[in-house]
């Protein structure tokens, strides 16, 4: 069984991490919903979440992903984190999958995750990429990496995440029951 971690911080867009969650949840994976500070968290239009868990007591050695929702002030609530830093060192050294869709990937980018790397993401964040151009594409995948424009790509970004992870026919499957294209 895929195990993943999304770690949600404060002001998190809900449909992105929510819509994620389910999808992976739906192909059978083990999906720990981490709060980055506390486990109830406060999305970016105002829904709290009870995460699993808090992220400080979770292992990313469990995980075969680690996703990052976007939304704001959510994104930079994540980007803050050494917490956050620190597991995503850990994931890329690891070659494990690392997912951020909407604003999140400017995090991947701060970090030298997305050098070389075709990505996308919500318009607007330019000035966080240090000079790297990103695609208007729904979602993409680039080895490891796997990002996604925004609110209205949950379902292409949670599809890519899950191609990634070996699961792409399941995941084929999965959208003609639930009437996406």
């Amino acid at each position: 069984m895929k195990k993943i971690l999304l770690i949600l911080a404060d002001g998190f867009e809900e449909i992105e991490a929510l819509g994620t969650a389910d999808v992976l949840r739906r192909l059978g994976m083990a999906v720990t919903l981490a709060g980055l500070e506390t486990e109830e968290v406060t999305g970016a239009h105002g829904m709290k979440i009870s995460a699993d868990v808090r992220l400080a007591a979770v292992s990313n050695d469990l995980f075969d992903a680690v996703l990052l929702p976007g939304g704001m002030p959510g994104a930079a609530n994540l980007d803050k984190s050494c917490e956050v830093d620190k597991v995503l060192q850990k994931a890329a050294a690891s070659g494990k999958i690392i997912g951020a869709i909407c604003a999140a990937p400017f995090i991947l980018a701060k970090r030298g995750l997305l050098d070389g790397k075709k990505f996308t993401m919500y318009p607007g964040f330019e000035s966080e990429l240090h000079g790297l151009q990103y695609s208007d594409a729904p979602a993409l995948t680039d080895g490891n990496i796997v990002t996604g424009k925004g609110p209205g790509a949950v379902f292409a970004f949670a599809g890519a995440v899950a191609g990634a992870l070996g699961f792409s026919q399941e995941c084929e499957k999965l959208y003609r029951g639930m009437f996406i294209d």
